[in-house]
């Protein structure tokens, strides 16, 4: 007899601004989303959640909140065996290439070039296999600082997902100390599994909300910081992330949508950073910026964090 499925899946219709919506969400809704086009012609889009066990009353309510352009679609979550969840998480992702880099999955597995890197993300519960247009940007930023000829000595990943952005500067600047660190332990978990995958060593691992750990404090200033996060978030950091930055350190940002990056680059001119170079990639931005000159202040439990508030 077979084990219960223990994850569950509901479809509503959407919107591009509401797909939008989804992908810029820092809310707590406990379920994994998608979004996806159906029909550019139309305007089309699909959300899809995926829940650990069957979802309540109260969160399906919050999702179907995030695609009420649907008329509040009477679509019902359905179970789906651990085969089918697997199936899904796999499906579509070719190996991709930005520079010297290769990232693929199991299902499809990929070469790097001469001189090249190639990483293996299986798709799971963190976010950043390298697909989403934001990951592949700061692979496409961080191979573009290398080829300039930069050199790092101290980098962090902040919001790391899979450890994908560390393991690339890892490669990259073989002589760095590297940190990386996530708010979600299970993104740490996730981490530590795919650096034993890719045979990755000597990655500093910390779960730690924003920069607010003093392991991250001790070893600061960082002379590359990396946040593949959202927009609020990396205003609200901005303060924080000024503070442990090296003077003229090199800051790449992503996770934020085109239409909300001068509110980032705001937030971070504030504390003294110019913008280097952006990469637009359709609906995402990823921002390349130039510490201060001087190192800014704050409290090593966040207290330089402001709230944030942020249109899409």
């Amino acid at each position: 007899m077979s084990a219960d499925p223990v994850t569950w899946k509901l479809t509503l219709p959407c919107t591009k601004a509401e797909a939008e919506a989804v992908a810029a969400y820092d809310g707590e809704i406990d379920a994994v989303l998608i979004t996806t086009e159906v029909d550019e012609a139309a305007g089309e889009w699909r959300l899809d959640a995926y829940f650990e066990g069957e979802p309540d009353a109260a969160t399906l309510g919050q999702v179907r909140e995030l695609a009420a352009s649907g008329g509040w679609s009477t679509a019902m979550p359905e179970p789906l065996s651990d085969e089918d969840w697997v199936a899904i998480s796999q499906q579509g992702l070719e190996p991709i290439r930005e520079g010297r880099f290769v990232v693929h999955t199991s299902a499809h597995p990929g070469d790097a070039p001469d001189g090249g890197r190639a990483f293996l993300i299986d798709a799971g519960q963190a976010f950043g296999t390298g697909h989403h247009g934001t990951t592949s940007g700061c692979l496409a930023m961080l191979d573009r600082l290398a080829v300039e000829g930069e050199r790092f000595a101290n980098v962090i990943d902040l919001g790391t997902g899979t450890g994908l952005l560390a393991f690339a500067a890892r490669h990259l600047w073989p002589e760095a100390r590297v940190a990386a660190t996530d708010i979600d332990p299970i993104a740490i978990d996730v981490t530590r599994e795919n650096m034993a995958f890719n045979d990755v060593d000597q990655v500093a691992l910390v779960v730690a909300d924003g920069t607010r750990d003093p392991a991250i404090a001790q070893s600061a200033p960082y002379d590359l910081v990396i946040a593949n996060i959202l927009a609020g978030p990396l205003i609200a950091m901005a303060p924080e992330v000024a503070a442990i930055a090296a003077p003229g350190a090199t800051i790449v940002l992503a996770g934020l949508l085109t239409n909300q990056a001068e509110k980032v680059v705001d937030a971070y001119a504030a504390q003294g950073a110019s913008v280097r170079a952006r990469n637009v990639r359709g609906d995402w931005t990823i921002l390349c910026l130039t510490a201060a000159a001087e190192r800014r202040s704050v409290g090593t439990d966040g207290s330089g964090r402001g709230d944030w508030a942020i249109d899409a």
